[in-house]
């Protein structure tokens, strides 16, 4: 099987023209006839295509690379196609969406020479398809699964049907019903948390067994929300082909083009993530692939990452990480990677049961201080009221996951977090990991106590519970390799190495305490958190040097920063500063090309008042702010060049700071804060209205020169509701 299917491959590549200027001459081929620029709806999901007679239809980039958008695929006698996002209403108005979507019905009503169109939900297929020669029928209400013999292929929304209709669906669908739906999947896991979206979705139960699922990745969107839809799918975006491919390589009897070769990896970690469990089209080629490959073959780190130059090998880690995810407590191992990263623990470090105190009036992550091994198991025991209560035992801090990054640094992913549905659970991770009792929001069971048993002590100082000199005789020395620095408004997560010589941790935490309270101040909130920002520092993260979020994350080179008291008290930290600024930053003051703007207020501030730095960053110094103007007064298109320059547009909010002080900020955050719902501004030119009346009647001017002088769009209500102000301009 393994040979025609390398061959088949070989002979498709070899027949594909390099730059796509003829279709293939393939079943699919009729489904692209007149078709070159589609819509891009919402933001659109993929398809996973891994079946032997599924295929895609359009790829659209993510990740930089093709993943399909649409599929097709028959099945039994009936024939379907998927969309990544919902395609019959608003859509069909866009390029030639219409005639793809005719197009697809068309062939998926098989050999019917009148189409009899059946459609369930609310749709504009029958304004823009009613002259394409369709006949449309009702499935409306209940009890259409019985009138399906009076259509040829149906529109529905899958994700909704029942069990029953499902079953019904399944039936119909073998026997020769065709089938189209669309939705992102992205879009139904983010609805559904605690459901999977390979699983438990309807649509993916129905068309799994014939090759195809929705997936959980989203395509990238150009900014006119246009596809343009390439003359001949990537072929390897199909996870089959891809895993005949890769595998053909690995034997030497194939030589893939670096494009290709990524084309493929990619197609494959997404469906290693998006196929069920329970596959049998493409999960037995993986294991059959993997062999007796030892997993001390995959061990990605800074000084060796993982490319897509490795090909199979690269899929292969990912398909270890997804098949110890349906592995029970007692079945994980260790990983041979978690030695590079997060670390080991040393094997003679003693495991420990501990009895915590959880106030679960805060929610989120608690820390325990305790850190699993890699592949041991925990217990957990939490009191009867807390069982199924939405608890969760999380196993690491390093919760980015690098699916889509071109080179992996360390495994993918490796934490793990663990349902808490009884008054005990035990659990285990094959990276190890700090250990966290996860309380739900809302919870109101007051303070509990819960025992974990079988984790090692981790380095972790309190703020308020921990003395520097219980710090200094043993926590210090904790033997686990990560470590936490804590308090009420800010945590900090680092190597254990990083804080072995820190002295005094209670002045580190008191002086990022004033960082949180400053924050709180300029962002006009209580400085008493409903739960602590956290920063985790880690070797890769899933975007840039540093990246907001809960938590904050950043790279290891950051982490000895963190706790160095003396530099940060007199030099500050800029891009600490703003990613937490990241997390106090809010929509109604912050309208597009202000988002790396707005947020920079905080750096200003913390730089000001806590560092006593002034400005605190060389492109906020005279001789900048001189070029950045100058630039600005010469450019064809000034807010253009404004808003994609942050700190070109960072430049009239310094000087509203500098005439009128903080506390005019302080004011208009407030007054934003307090808004009514129906008195917050939508969309960016309610916005930048609101901004200007807003300051403007805070410091008492008028602030529409100030505004037209930086080319900054406001309309002429807006200007004329400050014109009984003195008009303002600095100096």
């Amino acid at each position: 099987m393994r040979t025609v299917a390398v061959v088949a491959l070989t002979l498709l590549l070899a027949a594909s023209p390099a730059a796509g200027k003829d279709r293939p001459r393939s079943e699919g081929a009729s489904l692209l006839e007149g078709v070159r620029r589609i819509a891009l709806p919402g933001v659109p999901g993929t398809v996973t295509v891994f079946g032997p007679r599924a295929f895609p239809v359009v790829t659209a980039p993510c990740g930089g690379r093709p993943a399909p958008l649409v599929a097709a695929t028959r099945h039994g006698d009936g024939r379907a196609v998927p969309f990544g996002h919902g395609y019959f209403g608003p859509a069909l108005r866009v390029g030639d969406t219409a005639r793809l979507v005719a197009n697809v019905l068309r062939w998926t009503a098989g050999d019917a020479e009148t189409p009899r169109v059946g459609v369930r939900g609310k749709t504009e297929l029958r304004e823009h398809l009613a002259d394409r020669g369709f006949v449309f029928v009702d499935l409306g209400g209940t009890g259409w699964t019985d009138r399906l013999d009076e259509v040829d292929v149906a529109v529905l929304p899958l994700a909704r049907v029942s069990e029953d209709e499902l079953t019904v669906l399944t039936e119909r669908l073998e026997g020769g019903l065709g089938i189209v739906a669309g939705m992102p999947g992205w879009g139904w896991q983010q609805l559904h948390p605690k459901q999977r979206l390979a699983t438990d979705n309807m649509a993916n139960r129905l068309l799994a067994p014939a090759g195809l699922v929705w997936g959980a990745d989203t395509v990238q969107k150009p900014s006119d929300g246009v596809l343009e839809v390439g003359r001949i799918p990537a072929p390897l975006a199909h996870a089959g082909r891809a895993l005949a491919a890769l595998s053909a390589e690995t034997a030497g009897s194939l030589r893939l083009e670096p494009a290709r070769r990524a084309t493929a990896v990619a197609a494959l970690v997404r469906a290693i993530g998006d196929v069920p469990p329970g596959d049998e089209l493409l999960l037995p080629r993986l294991q059959e692939a993997l062999g007796d490959r030892p997993e001390a073959a995959f061990h990605p780190s800074r000084k060796t990452p993982l490319t897509d130059e490795h090909g199979l090998a690269r899929v292969l880690l990912a398909y270890e990480v997804e098949r110890g995810r349906g592995r029970t407590p007692a079945d994980i191992e260790a990983h041979p990677a978690a030695a590079t990263f997060p670390g080991p623990v040393p094997a003679k470090a003693p495991r420990v049961r501990r009895t915590l105190r959880i106030d679960t009036a805060v929610p989120d992550w608690h820390g325990t201080g305790l850190y699993a091994a890699p592949g041991e198991v925990v217990t957990l025991t939490v009191p009867k009221q807390a069982a199924d209560a939405g608890f969760t035992l999380r196993m690491g801090a390093h919760k980015d996951r690098l699916w889509n990054k071109p080179a992996w640094h360390r495994v993918p992913e490796i934490t793990r977090s663990w349902p808490v549905r009884a008054a005990q659970v035990e659990a285990a991770n094959a990276f190890g990991g700090l250990l966290y009792v996860v309380v739900p929001r809302g919870a109101a069971l007051g303070v509990i106590e819960v025992t974990l048993e079988g984790a090692v002590e981790a380095p972790r100082f309190v703020l308020g519970e921990t003395t520097n000199e219980e710090w200094l005789r043993s926590t210090r020395a904790a033997p686990a390799p990560w470590a936490e620095l804590e308090t009420r408004k800010v945590i900090l997560t680092v190597p254990s190495s990083v804080v072995r010589k820190l002295d005094d941790p209670e002045a580190l935490l008191v002086w990022w305490d004033r960082v949180m309270d400053g924050c709180a101040d300029l962002a006009a909130m209580p400085r008493e958190r409903a739960r602590p920002e956290r920063y985790v520092t880690d070797v890769q993260i899933s975007a840039g040097y540093m990246h907001a979020g809960y938590p904050i994350m950043t790279h290891l080179d950051a982490a000895p920063r963190f706790v160095d008291l003396e530099k940060l008290s007199t030099k500050g930290d800029w891009g600490m500063f703003h990613e937490m600024g990241h997390n106090h930053q809010r929509r109604d003051w912050t309208f597009a090309g202000t988002g790396e703007v707005t947020v920079n207020l905080f750096s200003l501030y913390l730089m000001e008042t806590v560092c006593k730095k002034g400005v605190g960053h060389r492109a906020m110094s005279p001789e900048s702010i001189a070029k950045n103007r100058a630039k600005f007064l010469e450019a064809p298109d000034r807010f253009a060049l404004w808003k994609r320059s942050p700190f070109l547009a960072l430049i009239p909010y310094y000087e509203l700071k500098r005439a009128f002080g903080w506390d005019a900020y302080k004011k208009v955050f407030a007054e934003y804060r307090d808004l009514p719902k129906g008195e917050r501004p939508r969309g960016d030119d309610a916005k930048r209205d609101q901004w200007l009346t807003r300051m403007s009647r805070t410091v008492g001017r008028n602030l529409g020169p100030f505004f037209e002088s930086w080319s900054i769009p406001t309309s002429a209500e807006a200007r004329a509701a400050v014109a009984d102000l003195p008009a303002w301009m600095p100096e």
